[in-house]
């Protein structure tokens, strides 16, 4: 007994550290000399606080001095009913950014980015899958024609964290039809054969291989903090040479892509609209420290291009009278 306990223990033990070596090995990846910061805006998200999406926008790039954003084409917003289009909003955001000399990743497709995440038009949701899947190949045609003219836009992004399946299956369903996704990849590519497709998927949660070898390039989200009605806050128990490793494996199974921390979140996790929580619960769940501890976090994975996710919220918080988290974020964008 002791025998075959001896060489349990030794050959576990030579797993471990053989186990180790290759963690250690697949974490190697070199400092960037620089991060450069983008944003993601989203308009819902800032119509839900109050504001003036495009008011927002201007203070983001006069004020704070961003120069890369991400944005999205929301269906709701962009064709709110059948065959009737409004790209008021829309067109303004790119000039914007155009004037200002910055560059756009563009999302596209029916799940982008914020709740509910599948963002679907009223006059569609009664419609089969088959019956939608032709709505959104034709304002995804029709988007993309619109905009593909644009010297600001660097990727298409196609869907968001489309692999995410676990995540708002209420609104998106518990399944993903990933023979459509590669439809819509294949669509965007073809309409516009000059811009690479950017593909996301959730850092804590996705396993990124679907997301990483469809697109051109990845993008994965980063959040530190949680909460939820049962255990309240929490920190993430990863640490940042976990995206560093799956990042390599990744390239070992896929071949070298360009890679994003598309979404890094500076804002507090909540389940309902900002709005209605006391400023005491939303301090509670982000502030400066917790700002400055994730900016740190998000260095150690050494992406060197990093969006930002907030700035709605720094906004909103600003116009409440507490201008301490939009003086933070200014400093970021400082470095630039």
């Amino acid at each position: 007994m002791q025998y075959w306990l001896k060489q349990f223990l030794k050959w576990g033990g030579g797993s471990i550290v053989l186990l180790s070596l290759i963690l250690i090995i697949l974490a190697q990846k070199e400092k960037p000399e620089t991060i450069t910061y983008g944003m993601s805006f989203n308009v819902p998200y800032a119509i839900e606080l109050g504001l003036d999406p495009i008011v927002v926008l201007a203070s983001l790039i006069d004020e704070l001095k961003i120069r890369h954003f991400r944005i999205a084409a929301h269906w709701t917003l962009i064709e709110p009913t059948n065959n009737a289009y409004d790209f008021a909003l829309m067109d303004e955001q790119v000039r914007m950014i155009e004037n200002s000399g910055g560059d756009i990743i563009f999302a596209i497709g029916r799940r982008l980015p914020r709740w509910p995440e599948c963002h679907v038009p009223d006059w569609v949701k009664d419609s089969s899958w088959e019956e939608q899947k032709e709505e959104i190949r034709e304002y995804i045609t029709t988007v993309v024609n619109r905009y593909k003219s644009s010297d600001a836009i660097m990727y298409w992004q196609v869907e968001n964290e489309p692999y995410l399946t676990v995540f708002a299956s209420e609104h998106c369903g518990s399944e993903l039809d990933e023979t459509f996704l590669k439809e819509e990849i294949a669509l965007v590519r073809a309409l516009d054969p000059t811009r690479p497709i950017l593909v996301t998927d959730s850092g804590n949660l996705g396993t990124w291989s679907g997301a990483y070898k469809n697109g051109d390039a990845f993008g994965t989200s980063v959040y530190v903090y949680f909460w939820n009605p049962e255990l309240g806050q929490f920190r993430t128990i990863l640490p940042p040479a976990f995206y560093r490793v799956k990042e390599r494996v990744m390239s070992l199974l896929y071949g070298e892509k360009k890679t994003f921390l598309i979404e890094l979140a500076l804002e507090p996790w909540l389940i309902e609209s900002v709005v209605s929580v006391p400023l005491q619960d939303q301090y509670a769940r982000m502030d400066v420290e917790k700002m400055n501890e994730i900016l740190e976090y998000a260095k150690k994975t050494r992406y060197d291009s990093q969006y930002l996710w907030g700035a709605e919220w720094w906004y909103w918080l600003r116009a409440q009278g507490d201008s301490e988290i939009w003086e933070r974020g200014k400093k970021i964008f400082e470095s630039q």
